[in-house]
């Protein structure tokens, strides 16, 4: 049976999406907020999503990192304190904490939790992101100590002592306690060659950014076909905004409405930010708002990429009615996708309505398809 995902807004929120302040220095494309977000990431806010997450039937909560984020894993650790089933998918750059660190911390939240801790390994982000942390390595090269952050993360998860000797890691007689029960899986996307390659030698759940079905369909098909080649087999991921309306025409109305505060500024910071970043996947979602311009972004039967104008990253929505929106993801699922992370602005209110009209319809839809 398929899985839901959503994630939590760790740098703010809000009924518009790109509204950023006058004097703001601090948008974030990956969002779409500042510093000034109608809705802060307070605890209380935060909390209540996780429990309208919990309640509505998703199985995870992505906890996204970023400078504009709060830190996923003190986050985390504070929701499992106020959620009893609920899985977090904490996000960590490599680069900026050890992997045995980054272990440690993990393996305490999982502990702590009951096993409700997964890890989603994020290579990239923004250059000018990235370099205010101090990571200045090239694209290919980031990707390179990826695979080497995974293959010591599951050395410590599995093996008593090692020694591990690569490119950008070396320890000596390393081990972890407390270990997992289970070994976590490894959630990672990237659209780029070497992406592709160490998401087919070293993840678990390959995530996906959504694009047309057509786009999509090619991309999963090429990914299993990498991990065939390589003798393993990975689930798979999409992502989507979702943006509802009792009718077609007052969803659209909704989506238009999401950016129609949209600052100048923000607009030319996010095509500055996909000219000049190295992210394949960014580029081809700008590609896609691109060439859907004209048709008011509309890129397929209800597919919309009028949020990707301002968003980095999972940016493409799915707009339509309960029934429309519960069409499309079954179609998306029939490619091979286990996993579906839906979210939309403002997260509370989507989450309510997503966990409420649209993954009963998801899951009532694909039971009539299980062969009797």
């Amino acid at each position: 049976m398929v899985e839901f995902i959503t994630m939590a807004p760790t740098s703010g929120d809000g009924q518009y999406v790109g509204n950023s302040n006058v004097n703001s220095q601090r948008m974030d494309s990956w969002t779409g907020t500042d510093e000034s977000a109608e809705r802060p990431p307070t605890l209380e806010y935060i909390k209540a999503i996780a429990q309208a997450a919990e309640k509505g039937g998703f199985s995870s909560l992505l906890l996204p990192t970023g400078g504009n984020c709060l830190d996923s894993l003190v986050v985390a650790s504070n929701l499992i304190a106020h959620t009893e089933r609920l899985k977090f998918l904490f996000a960590v750059r490599p680069g900026f904490t050890a992997p045995a660190t980054f272990a440690k911390q993990f393996a305490t939240v999982n502990y702590w939790s009951g096993g409700r801790a997964l890890i989603n390994i994020v290579t990239g982000g923004s250059p000018k992101d990235l370099a205010s942390d101090g990571d200045f390595l090239d694209h290919d090269t980031r990707y390179r100590r990826t695979r080497e952050f995974i293959q010591v993360l599951k050395k410590l998860f599995t093996e008593d002592y090692f020694d591990y000797e690569g490119e950008f890691y070396q320890l000596e007689n390393a081990s972890l306690f407390p270990k997992p029960a289970q070994t976590p899986q490894i959630y990672f996307g990237g659209a780029s060659e070497i992406g592709k390659q160490v998401a087919a030698e070293e993840s678990d759940v390959y995530m996906m950014w959504g694009e047309t079905y057509e786009n999509t369909k090619e991309r999963i098909d090429e990914i299993k076909e990498l991990t065939k080649r390589k003798q393993r087999e990975l689930s798979y991921s999409v992502s989507f905004q979702v943006v509802l309306g009792n009718t077609e025409e007052e969803a659209w109305e909704n989506a238009n409405k999401l950016i129609s505060k949209v600052a100048p500024k923000v607009l030319e910071h996010k095509n500055e930010q996909s000219v000049k970043g190295d992210s394949e996947g960014v580029k081809r979602l700008h590609q896609l708002m691109k060439s859907g311009k004209e048709n008011q972004f509309k890129i397929g039967p209800n597919l919309w990429a009028g949020l990707t104008q301002v968003l980095s990253g999972n940016s493409i929505a799915l707009v339509g009615t309960p029934d429309q929106v519960a069409d499309r993801i079954v179609e998306f699922v029939d490619l091979g996708f286990d996993k579906v992370l839906l979210r939309g602005f403002p997260h509370l209110e989507t989450i309510e309505q997503v966990g409420e009209l649209v993954i009963p319809r998801v899951r009532a839809r694909l039971a009539q398809k299980q062969p009797i």
